[in-house]
């Protein structure tokens, strides 16, 4: 999501925009336990409201005009023409397998903010309603771009379809060049400057709010191409295409010596330089998920993921130590991290409180006595919207191939739900406009997920354990049944599509009616457990009660904080509470 960046020696890190940071996760299919590819999203603001997008396939007459609406803003940026078919869209993933997200990087102040009509968000979607694949995605986000010019800050996108992932990165070029008598300075035009690179089968990668391609291949005519031939994106040899002016504009804008070699020149080093801020609240996140995947390769590299030393950089991409272990259940784990287990581990800081939890409220930098310090940014976060896990299985026929794991608020206390791509019917709970952040809906799967994480966050470690057991049980329930209907969806699929497409429709609304009304029960059964402080006790699955009154009572346990929790009263006003 969007993010506007503090002028401070934390810029980079903390955001103040209408909207905030995100992640993703990416995994090629070489580098998983059964073929898949995978992309991770949070989708971050303090702002956005979890629900599922849904548009469905449809034809246009010639001549329709589309409008083109700012996702940050709502606001109409202007009109565009439709193309004659578009393919239906759930969530962030199409009906070809096709899936994209973003985080946004912001980058050089003075390029921040694009000057053309097609906003980040808009670049995603449309390019989902007309893209079949990952190649043809990064052709369609850039001849927008190059026709209508870029309205957002500096973005970085996934691309991933079934077979390939890629990771582009963009940024607008700012104002207009005018020179003396008031004429655009050559080498000034519309649109954006912007790399493409394919990331290596076998290789896992990924982003959090910073640019992260270096020095890349120049155009070589096989390997690498520019944006002038993107008719050539689809020779499978091709592995990274760039916008042809990606380094005369940085050497234009003075962000490149111009007498520099070309070979030498890096992206992110000429238009989102890395600083202690983006290393310690957006590189850690990528670095953590890169630790889970090679602790072995990963855990050198600590020293630059917390921004002590930004020269010891870690690679755009890494080849995991055991791929088997990288399925759809590790990458929703990988979207629950808090840094556990490293220097960075946000349960074991005084910030935790005496129940652990491993959550900060913003703002995120603050100072005392003249000296800046910070909460740390990790991948699961309260705000988040929505996050989903887009799994692309090349086996399938698309419409079952593509599954939309999906949830909405917090990643940390929520349940993924499979949605196929191909579904047409969106369960009520997810569907967009139940509720809002302004209105309370019963039904709304996001406000029932908040009242449980924002109950557990009063008592974290204590309550959290009951939320993974019913993690476990859907999680890993649905993981098992969407691959053991595989099989027989796609036989479905062979002589029926409309039955199989009903089936799925079936199967994702029963599973999101079923998941929303057990968290519903676990936030009555979390508010009678730990009500007032008081922790009830249970027998045979039920709360031990008194027989001798009337209305029933119980008799709960009353637990004393952690000694070290204690000690730090004393330290506090010890001489004032002592006893007598």
């Amino acid at each position: 999501m969007k993010k506007t960046l503090l002028l401070t020696l934390l810029v980079g890190l903390f955001s103040i925009g209408t909207t905030m940071a995100c992640t993703n996760y990416i995994v090629t299919k070489g580098a998983s336990k059964d073929g898949s590819c995978f992309l991770t999203y949070a989708a971050d603001s303090h702002q956005l409201y979890g629900e599922l997008y849904y548009r469905p396939a449809k034809d246009y007459p010639a001549g329709t005009m589309m409008d083109v609406i700012e996702w940050d803003t709502g606001k109409l940026l202007g009109q565009i023409p439709q193309v004659a078919h578009t393919y239906s869209v759930v969530g962030n993933m199409n009906e070809w397998q096709l899936a994209i997200g973003e985080t946004t990087y912001g980058g050089i102040e003075e390029l921040e903010q694009g000057q053309g009509m097609i906003d980040y968000g808009s670049l995603i979607y449309i390019a989902l309603q007309r893209a079949k694949n990952a190649r043809e995605a990064i052709k369609v986000i850039a001849e927008l771009m190059d026709a209508y010019g870029y309205a957002s800050e500096g973005e970085s996108f996934s691309i991933v379809d079934p077979n390939e992932a890629w990771i582009m990165e963009l940024i607008g070029k700012g104002e207009k060049m005018l020179d003396a008598k008031g004429r655009v300075v050559k080498g000034w035009s519309n649109g954006a400057v912007w790399v493409a690179r394919r990331i290596p089968d076998g290789y896992v990668s990924g982003h959090a709010n910073q640019s992260r391609i270096t020095t890349f291949p120049l155009r070589d005519g096989k390997t690498s191409i520019t944006s002038k031939e993107l008719d050539k994106i689809f020779l499978p040899s091709v592995e990274t295409v760039y916008s042809y002016d990606v380094i005369s504009f940085a050497k234009l804008k003075g962000l490149y010596p111009k007498d520099a070699p070309d070979a030498q020149f890096s992206f992110c080093d000429a238009y989102n330089p890395i600083n202690f801020g983006a290393a310690r609240g957006c590189e850690a996140r990528v670095w953590a998920f890169f630790n889970r995947c090679n602790h072995g390769e990963m855990a050198q590299y600590e020293d630059y993921a917390r921004g002590d030393n930004l020269s010891h950089r870690f690679p755009l991409w890494i080849k995991p130590d055991n791929k088997n272990k990288i399925d759809a259940r590790f990458m929703m784990d990988a979207m629950r991290d808090h840094y556990e287990g490293t220097s960075m581990d946000m349960t074991k800081d005084l910030g935790a409180g005496p129940y652990k939890c491993p959550y900060r409220w913003r703002p995120m930098n603050w100072t005392y006595n003249g000296k800046e310090y910070l909460h740390e940014r990790a991948t699961a976060t309260q705000q988040t919207g929505f996050s989903f896990v887009a799994q692309c299985r090349n086996w399938l026929p698309n419409i079952i191939g593509g599954v939309f794991w999906f949830s909405v608020d917090d990643a940390g206390s929520t349940c993924y739900v499979p949605m196929y791509c191909g579904m047409t019917q969106i369960p009520h709970e997810y569907a967009q406009g139940n509720g809002s952040m302004v209105e309370y809906s019963s039904t709304s799967a996001f406000w029932t997920f908040t009242k449980v994480s924002n109950f557990v966050y009063s008592r974290y470690c204590d309550m959290i354990k009951h939320v993974r057991e019913k993690q476990d049980l859907y999680e890993l329930r649905f993981i098992k049944d969407v691959d053991q209907m595989a099989e027989s969806l796609a036989d479905t699929y062979k002589s029926d599509p409309k039955a199989a497409r009903q089936k799925i429709n079936d199967y994702s609304n029963k599973a999101a009616k079923e998941v929303c009304q057990t968290w519903n029960d676990l936030f009555y059964y979390l508010l009678v457990k730990y009500n007032d402080g008081n922790v009830k006790k249970e027998e045979n699955g039920k709360f031990k009660v008194s027989d001798t009154r009337i209305p029933q009572c119980a008799f709960p346990d009353q637990p004393e904080y952690p000694q070290y929790w204690y000690k730090m009263i004393v330290d506090d006003c010890g001489s004032n509470i002592k006893a007598k």
